[in-house]
């Protein structure tokens, strides 16, 4: 979460013990990514620790608290507006793109809703395991690792589907991806939101990682400049695959091994700081299915469902920031920058850059998260934007966005490309990209309030 008392931003200590065991959450962001509609909160899991939005003053936050158990009515101009535009983004993909690019979209666009209903994200969820000592959230990917897993491993063996040849995210595991994936963190926890998670929130009406994702792009475009050029100093031991390795079996149990130590270490972590370990939530609370919110776990399967439609359907794994990278080289070669003469952009990803950017299957399926989390908040009747953002908030926002876009780009991608499909597709740099992308938010975390962001 973001914010700070210096501008009005205050905990929600004093409802937590009205509430006892159940705590108080802004609708999409206590889980995620942090910053998201900014005016009104849900119930969630016990005891987890959520603070009211930078945009929000603790007046609204009295009336907010007070109002906790009424449903909001749908925001029906959100709502039509969203589908208007995402009906018409899918007939222009049919007729222009085919079928196929038209069903990433709507991959995406039920990203965007899983994203915002069931607010899951890894920024607050890491900043709460070094914060508060709650794990919850980040137990709750581990879940969604070992079901995508489960399923990628032997599609991956199997080599092909309905005439697709399937590939894993297997990258290099080099000194890069360390040094890229600490940047990152470290970003994520300044900005206050990662891949992902900025995408749903800026659907979702935070008027601040709007700002984040510009910062985010311009990173991207920097790390694209200065990535080969990493790659050839930076030491590298190249792609290591433990399914190449180990066999299908094999990496699946030592994936599941893994996943495993790194659950128990959480739950103990958890009990020497509370004396038990919560729930990471399985029963729906609020106003349903349909307007949310909902449990971590249905957003660990739903996340799980969107990577694996994505590799049935792209023939690769799901990522993010790829895209990012090509829309701010395409808006920098606009502008006169000869980027296309930059190796990053030469052979396929050249391509990309000549083509229209409807073509990009990372860049449609980003559309459609904001378009999905869009519907969502319409649904939610959570959608109402704020300006007013403190300056300290801002200069982390941009400092935060510029640190994602640039580690994503060295460490070849982002919580979602690297670790989240490095992983299930047993790729070693994924969990090299987890160890160091949490020590970078771990000092993210206490950098925090020096920017008037509350942990």
């Amino acid at each position: 979460m973001h914010g700070a008392s210096a501008s009005g931003v205050v905990t929600f200590k004093t409802a937590l013990q009205l509430t006892k065991r159940t705590s108080l959450r802004p609708a999409g962001s206590a889980h995620g990514s942090n910053a998201v509609s900014p005016c009104a909160f849900d119930l969630q899991s016990p005891d987890h620790d959520a603070q009211i939005p930078a945009d929000m003053n603790a007046a609204a936050f009295d009336s907010a608290s007070a109002r906790v158990n009424v449903p909001r009515p749908v925001n029906p101009r959100v709502l039509a507006s969203g589908l208007a535009v995402s009906l018409v983004l899918a007939l222009y993909l049919m007729q222009a793109f085919g079928w196929r690019q038209t069903a990433l979209f709507l991959v995406g666009v039920g990203a965007g809703i899983v994203l915002y209903h069931a607010a899951f994200g890894f920024t607050s969820a890491w900043r709460n395991a070094v914060h508060t000592g709650r794990t919850a959230g980040l137990r709750s990917q581990l879940v969604m690792l070992a079901v995508t897993a489960l399923v990628f491993l032997p599609l991956l063996a199997q080599g092909e589907l309905w005439g697709t040849q399937l590939n894993g995210s297997v990258r290099p595991l080099s000194l890069a991806v360390v040094a890229g994936a600490f940047l990152f963190g470290l970003g994520m926890q300044l900005g206050s939101g990662c891949a992902s998670g900025t995408l749903f929130t800026v659907g979702g009406g935070s008027a601040r990682m709007v700002l984040t994702l510009a910062a985010f792009i311009a990173g991207s475009v920097l790390g694209a400049f200065h990535r080969p050029m990493l790659d050839e100093a930076m030491p590298s031991l190249g792609p290591v695959s433990l399914q190449g390795e180990l066999g299908t079996a094999g990496a699946l149990v030592l994936t599941f091994v893994l996943l495993a130590a790194v659950w128990i270490a959480a739950v103990r972590h958890e009990r020497r700081r509370h004396g038990e370990a919560a729930p990471i939530g399985f029963s729906l609370q609020g106003a349903g299915w349909l307007r949310g919110p909902w449990p971590l776990v249905a957003g660990a399967l739903g996340l799980a469902a969107v990577n694996v439609a994505t590799l049935t359907l792209a023939g690769r794994p799901w990522g993010v920031t790829s895209g990012f990278a090509l829309w701010g080289s395409k808006a920098a070669a606009a502008m006169g920058v000869d980027v296309a003469s930059w190796p990053y952009w030469q052979g396929v990803a050249g391509d990309a850059l000549q083509a229209s950017v409807f073509r990009d299957v990372t860049s449609v399926m980003n559309f459609g998260i904001i378009l999905g989390a869009f519907m969502a908040a319409g649904l939610a009747g959570r959608f109402a934007p704020v300006w007013r953002i403190p300056p300290r908030s801002l200069l982390a926002a941009v400092l935060g966005g510029i640190l994602l876009g640039y580690g994503a780009r060295i460490a070849y991608g982002c919580n979602i490309g690297a670790f989240f499909s490095g992983v299930s597709s047993s790729s070693l740099h994924g969990w090299v990209w987890l160890a160091a992308g949490f020590a970078g938010s771990a000092l993210g975390t206490r950098l925090r309030p020096r920017f008037g962001l509350e942990n």
